[in-house]
């Protein structure tokens, strides 16, 4: 079996757009809560409710993007790329669905 550079891609545009976006999320939150501080109004609820589900995709996202790199899991792999579709790495996560279907023969 012939190994090619799609699974690989796919894998570094996974662990990147997580790491964005797991990033981004405790940036927003700590900075929110800092803010929301200093103003006199608290939004924990607001920010956690936003944050949750974005750092979970995005650990989600670099699991999948690691299974991508060792060729294995194709499921697991191809649910990190649909995971780090969602976030500010949009477009790396469409990259990376794209390398990883079109891969899809590489896996175990």
């Amino acid at each position: 079996m012939e190994r090619t550079w799609k699974p690989t891609t796919a894998g570094i545009l996974c662990i990147i757009a997580g790491t964005i976006s797991v990033i981004d999320c405790i940036v927003v939150v700590v900075f929110g809560s800092i803010i929301g501080a200093f103003f006199g109004f608290e939004v924990v609820w607001g920010w956690s409710t936003f944050a949750i589900p974005l750092i979970i995709s995005g650990i989600i996202a670099i699991v999948g993007g690691i299974y991508a790199l060792r060729r294995k899991a194709w499921g697991l792999a191809l649910a990190g790329s649909i995971c780090a579709l969602i976030g500010p790495g949009a477009i790396l996560g469409l990259l990376a669905i794209i390398f990883v279907s079109l891969g899809k023969h590489e896996f175990k």
